[in-house]
């Protein structure tokens, strides 16, 4: 076998990335690498996914070549999950546990009905009222409605909390002083909030309005997105992976290992900001722009609602695995998340988007995971924003 350098082999893998966007838009999340490189792919055409798949296997037979060990098993966990998605491409039939296994480097499976049974006898307590369904459905509905934020006061709320969660942030992460956020409003989207990263420490955040807003998941979100989420992340891996030679950083791309370790760090991204007493900070944020929010009964409502975490996945296991229609999924979703008719077909929206359809197990095996390596001795934060991180690698370090 022909040696393959280091550069090389990371230029290929780039090109490898870079036409995958050209079966599917979207799929190169982020790209700030050379833009001639993306330039040539893009002027090569649209790729025979078969022949992308066995370019894919190639070099991942070619690894290590003169790579670091940690260097070339990022890349081959990130080439396995694109050897899936262009077998997938190519027609082939994928059972949905092993497509998810394939991205995510997870293993999923279908929870206990009875954690959703105790997550609803927890909520019935924190709003007040009999564990029946008829009744937690309505009580909850009255709840979320009345903690939606008003439209012409969502854009004040987003520049607050960005403002305040930036100011927190850079108490303990160092940010470059150039780096900047710019949120906006969108709708018909399948998904409630997106960062686009740009480079040079740019993002572009942008909010969907066909999902209400709530005041107790607006904090969330822009944590998620921004600060520490999706935005810090992306900021100190261009400084310091890519500004030390990592070349395989620049890229971002859809149902890769790389999806699971960003989601998990972006949901757990608001605690590692405020703590868990957060939703007491946000009461104080509201305040100041003149509207109300008690922390108490959010903090209670959200307690029960963890429980629930796993709702979504299942719903997609039953969709895809289990061959349910999707008049069956909706009902499934709606009895337990106590949501309509309407936002359980937007949440199956997501579910049935050729590329975004396994993406749900990012947010829940992700949360899961990277919420254990936190909790153990040697996980912190600031390492996943920092790190090339992979699941097999958080497992590795639990076991241990």
């Amino acid at each position: 076998m022909t040696a393959i350098d280091d550069d090389e082999i990371v230029t290929e893998y780039l090109r490898i990335g870079l036409a995958f966007d050209l079966l599917e838009d979207g799929f190169v999340d982020a790209y700030t690498g050379d833009p001639a490189l993306r330039a040539q792919v893009r002027d090569e055409g649209t790729p025979d996914p078969v022949a992308l798949g066995r370019r894919a296997a190639r070099l991942r037979d070619q690894l290590p070549g003169g790579l670091p060990a940690d260097r070339a098993e990022f890349i081959s966990s990130h080439l396995r999950a694109l050897e899936c998605s262009a077998a997938k491409f190519a027609g082939e039939d994928i059972g949905f546990v092993d497509e998810v296994r394939a991205y995510f480097d997870v293993d999923i499976s279908a929870e206990d009905p009875e954690v959703y049974r105790q997550a609803h006898r927890k909520l019935a307590d924190a709003l007040g009222v009999a564990d029946r369904p008829e009744a937690l459905r309505d009580a909850y509905t009255a709840y979320r409605r009345a903690g939606e934020i008003p439209a012409d006061r969502l854009g004040d709320c987003v520049t607050a909390f960005s403002s305040a969660l930036r100011d927190e942030v850079r108490k303990s992460v160092d940010l470059p002083v150039e780096e900047t956020v710019e949120f906006e409003i969108v709708s018909d989207q399948p998904w409630s909030g997106f960062n686009y990263y740009l480079g040079d420490y740019r993002s572009r955040v942008a909010i969907n309005t066909d999902v209400p807003q709530h005041f107790s998941a607006l904090p969330h979100l822009v944590a998620h997105e921004a600060y520490p989420g999706h935005h810090t992340e992306h900021c100190r891996k261009e400084k310091l992976l890519v500004g030390g030679g990592q070349g395989e950083q620049t890229i971002f791309l859809v149902n890769t290992p790389q999806c699971l370790m960003a989601e998990g760090l972006a949901d757990h991204a608001l605690r590692a900001a405020i703590g868990p007493d957060w939703p007491l900070w946000a009461e104080t944020i509201y305040a100041d722009l003149g509207l109300r929010f008690d922390a108490h009964r959010a903090t209670a409502v959200g307690e029960a609602t963890a429980g629930l975490l796993a709702v979504r996945q299942d719903a997609a296991l039953l969709l895809h695995d289990r061959h349910a229609d999707a008049d069956e999924v909706a009902a499934f979703l709606s009895r337990w998340l106590l949501v309509g008719q309407d936002r359980a077909r937007q949440m199956l929206r997501f579910l049935t988007s050729p590329l975004w359809r396994a993406y749900i197990s990012t947010y829940v095996e992700g949360y899961r995971l990277l919420g254990e390596w936190l909790d153990a001795p040697g996980g912190a934060f600031n390492r996943l924003l920092d790190e090339p991180l992979t699941p097999a690698l958080l497992r590795a370090e639990l076991a241990h």
